[in-house]
C-alpha cells in the first residue's frame, strides 16, 4: 500500500486526485476506487492499479 494525499475530489463529478507522499507523483482516483469517502486534505492508503490513461488509485481509505 501507498500513503499520499488527497489534493482534489470533486464529489458531484466523481473523482480527483491524489499526491503520493515521497514521490510527489499525482495518481487519478475515481469514486469506484473508493473504499472510504474521501475529503481534500485526507491522509489516505491505497494501490495503484493500470487504468486506460495510466496508473489509477484503487482501494483507497482514509488513515
Amino acid at each position: 500500500m501507498k500513503e499520499g494525499t488527497v489534493k482534489f475530489f470533486n464529489e458531484s463529478k466523481g473523482f480527483g486526485f491524489i499526491i503520493e507522499t515521497g514521490s510527489n507523483q499525482e495518481h487519478f482516483v475515481h469514486v469506484s476506487g473508493l473504499i472510504d469517502e474521501v475529503r481534500e486534505g485526507d491522509t489516505v492508503e491505497f494501490e495503484l492499479k493500470e487504468g486506460r490513461k495510466g496508473l489509477n488509485a484503487v482501494s483507497v481509505r482514509v488513515l
